[in-house]
């Protein structure tokens, strides 16, 4: 990509130069994100990191177990289906009996289960420790993602593509509106969340810098859209049949003839999603911006010019004419095989586009083939990508630079790993809901200490799904007892998921976000990225709280039929 590569050149730095970027750290609050952004890039490593956080691990679970710490608790588990393999009128080949439409209606139950430390220093824990690591890396499903939609972002980027777009998109939106559609966009991508990491991210730094707007800006408005507001949604997206389907567990705990469906929360979703892309748009433009100041390449690791190199207006658009053509034939294609009644990408036995479907499941490899058949026909139509061998060259370097993000996230596999083996964050939150559900105190009050809860727990928990499998049967029938919709305890849990996820380093993208950073400012770390997104945790937490706290005591729906209180 013309414009990121350009941003990625050696250049002339200058030394005196501030976290901001321009020498100003903009009041006391600048102040603080700088020595928080000094402090944090001064720390080692990522990886060295990572490998003290598995020594800590281990050692605590030790420590811990030895002391049988446990809880015990109700949470929501999924039940598997029966099935018997039988063989048919005498045959070698194997038939499946499927159970009766009957045994479907319940895919989770709710159960009792004690959970107690786990020793990574006991006999079991040793022989985790030395017969996991391989699977542990297998299973983390993020680099499985980040290589095989890289293949097609990797070639449209180098092809000049994404380029091209940026800048036809700077070109035809008004200035004042690139902030608020990036925002937009990201918190739209939650229904592929993985896209939304790996695409947009990058693409709003480009964007930025196009505008010629500091790019480390626009990584921080596509990360907020992204990740502080993943939980809403103006689609409903997959994560809402799960989320729905444990809350129906937890609410038949004292009311088993009640239900919600996945609409409960539509309208409060609509809702937070308009109200937080204007509160990120606004954080990023009077907040992010002034801090980073102008965005001035001769000051940060591109060319001294900051000059963007001469553009063949003809054969870009030439090229940009043959991908618009390419995408309407992939998406006539992706309709036969998705829309059609009967069609194979949906669920075969439901006939479902979106639950459990191979449409949903396939959104990856459906956007990396998009980029990928996009990017070639740019490349042919603009002459940026000449025959095979360099659309080849092309995925190679892009794989090459991925060399230290896949080390990095083969440590991060094992932390993650050995985290949820001594089961310390289980125990954490279970306590400290234990504690909250003792407190008597009103349901409103209840409700902001339930999301308050959630903002921290989310730090050690980042998985929006395992936390409320452990909430759900905990605080779903307290608040029913107080009067309180189901649904609106779903939406106060959704309130406190986001927020923190930008600041956690248990998200597993952070190292992508730093090295997206490194891109234009050579000497960026986690340090950069903290300090970038403190302001989003802040005050979307706040903002969008005190939005709930209002929905509620105006007594607005959370969605059809879905009154916020019983």
């Amino acid at each position: 990509m013309n414009a990121l590569a350009h941003a990625q050149a050696d250049g002339p730095q200058d030394k005196s130069a501030t976290a901001s970027g321009n020498g100003k750290s903009g009041g006391g609050s600048g102040r603080v994100l700088d020595a928080i952004e000094k402090i944090g890039n001064k720390v080692p490593h990522p990886a060295i990191i990572f490998l003290l956080l598995c020594v800590l691990v281990i050692v605590l679970s030790a420590v811990l177990s030895a002391f049988d710490v446990h809880v015990t608790s109700e949470t929501v588990k999924s039940v598997p289906y029966p099935a018997t393999q039988v063989h048919e009128g005498g045959t070698e080949y194997p038939g499946t009996h499927l159970p009766p439409e009957s045994a479907y209606t319940h895919r989770y139950e709710t159960v009792i289960e004690t959970t107690k430390v786990e020793s990574l220093l006991s006999g079991d824990g040793v022989r985790f420790l030395f017969t996991s690591a391989v699977h542990n890396f297998n299973d983390f499903g993020v680099v499985a993602v980040i290589l095989v939609i890289m293949v097609g972002v990797g070639l449209a980027e180098e092809a000049g593509l994404i380029a091209a777009l940026i800048r036809r998109l700077v070109r035809i939106s008004p200035p004042e509106t690139l902030t608020a559609i990036i925002v937009f966009a990201g918190i739209l991508s939650s229904i592929a969340s993985d896209a939304g990491y790996l695409v947009l991210i990058p693409l709003g730094a480009v964007a930025f810098i196009s505008a010629g707007r500091h790019p480390l800006a626009g990584i921080a408005a596509a990360f907020g859209g992204v990740s502080a507001a993943f939980s809403v949604n103006l689609l409903i997206a997959p994560i809402d049949g799960i989320m729905t389907e444990i809350t129906n567990q937890a609410i038949r705990l004292v009311n088993p003839g009640q239900s919600l469906n996945l609409t409960a929360n539509y309208y409060f979703a609509i809702g937070s999603t308009l109200f937080l892309t204007i509160v990120i748009t606004f954080i990023t433009e009077r907040i992010i911006e002034p801090r980073l100041g102008p965005w001035q390449p001769q000051d940060t690791d591109a060319v001294a010019d900051g000059e963007e190199p001469s553009v063949d207006t003809a054969a870009e658009a030439r090229g940009l004419r043959y991908a618009g053509l390419s995408l309407i034939a992939l998406v006539v294609a992706v309709t036969l095989l998705a829309f059609i009644p009967g069609a194979p990408l949906r669920n075969p036995e439901t006939g479902s586009l979106f639950e459990d479907s191979p449409f949903m499941d396939g959104l990856i490899v459906i956007i990396m083939i998009a980029f990928l058949v996009m990017g070639l026909a740019f490349g042919a139509g603009a002459k940026t990508l000449r025959g095979s061998a360099a659309a080849m060259d092309a995925i190679t370097k892009t794989f090459a630079g991925l060399g230290g993000l896949i080390f990095l996230l083969l440590i991060i596999a094992q932390f993650i790993s050995y985290f949820n083996y001594s089961n310390i964050a289980t125990v954490v939150a279970v306590q400290l809901a234990d504690q909250l559900e003792s407190a008597n105190i009103g349901a409103i009050w209840l409700l902001i200490a339930f999301i308050l809860l959630t903002y921290v727990i989310n730090l050690i928990i980042p998985g929006i799904i395992p936390k409320w499998a452990i909430f759900a049967p905990i605080f779903v029938p307290l608040f029913i007892r107080l009067g309180v919709a189901p649904q609106t305890v779903l939406a106060a849990y959704r309130v406190g998921d986001s927020p923190t996820n930008v600041v956690t380093p248990l998200m597993v993208y952070l190292p992508f976000i730093v090295l997206q950073c490194q891109k234009f400012r050579k000497q960026a770390g986690v340090g950069t990225v903290i300090s970038l997104m403190i302001p989003y945790t802040v005050i979307v937490a706040v903002a969008w709280l005190l939005f709930f706290v209002a929905w509620y005591a105006i007594g607005i729906p959370m969605g059809p039929g879905a009154p916020v209180k019983l």
